[in-house]
């Protein structure tokens, strides 16, 4: 808790429920899936347990919070990129209309979902996380992540991200593509097979993101809260005890 509290907001009037108490609440529920209001005595009041949720979403302090400490590793040697599936519960995906607030929530072969893009470093710790829509592709969530990418030596990628314009730009930067063709590649693209076989890090980074029952089925309606969530489950799974 040393670590991660001078990243929340200072308390303005009286006197509230601790920070760590309700933060561990916070973490019980994202953790188990529960209902907000199923939150158990012991942490507090259930409706102060969300609203310090909600408003710590709002004011960023969960993404702030990952992205500082992951920022303190340092710059890795090589880095992974990939994107999975969250699927999205009625609850969120409910009343979507034209003209609301983005949710990150469309619609593809297997039902409503949202995307998670990720850049980790070697040893499977998230660095970057973009939350995008379930039907955009693996290259668009690369563009919009790509300044965030560290300058590491090698990039390990899967085929989804097999376009020249990925390749042509990591090597602009000094960032080598371990990524492997695409059958219909036309052009050669040689990779390193054996250091490709690290990249299965990156799958076990989603894996154990998605024992958290509120990031494997999001139940969020808003975007902020949902990754909020997420950034969450990965500061306390990879990073809180570095």
């Amino acid at each position: 808790m040393k670590r991660i509290e001078p990243y929340f907001p200072l308390s303005h009037g009286g006197p509230r429920v601790d920070n760590r108490r309700v933060l561990s609440g916070i973490i019980f529920v994202i953790l188990n899936g529960l209902r907000w209001r199923d939150t158990p005595s012991d942490y507090g009041p259930h409706k102060t347990i969300y609203k310090r949720f909600i408003r710590w979403s709002r004011l960023g302090v969960f993404n702030r919070i990952l992205a500082e400490l992951a920022g303190m590793a340092g710059t890795p040697d090589q880095v992974m990129i990939d994107a999975t599936h969250l699927k999205a519960h009625h609850t969120a995906a409910s009343l979507l209309k034209k003209g609301c607030s983005p949710r990150r929530i469309g619609r593809t072969k297997g039902g409503l979902n949202s995307k998670l893009h990720a850049v980790c470093d070697g040893a499977g710790r998230p660095l970057v996380l973009l939350l995008s829509e379930g039907q955009m592709s693996d290259f668009k969530g690369a563009a919009l992540m790509f300044d965030a990418i560290p300058d590491a030596k090698a990039l390990l990628g899967d085929k989804g991200y097999d376009a020249d314009w990925f390749r042509q730009a990591l090597k602009a930067r000094g960032i080598e593509p371990c990524i492997p063709p695409k059958s219909n590649r036309k052009a050669e693209a040689p990779f390193d097979r054996a250091l490709y076989k690290n990249r299965h890090k990156i799958e076990n980074m989603f894996g154990k993101l998605k024992d958290w029952r509120r990031i494997h089925t999001r139940y969020d309606r808003c975007d902020h809260a949902f990754m909020s969530a997420i950034a969450i489950a990965a500061v306390v799974i990879f990073w809180i005890n570095q």
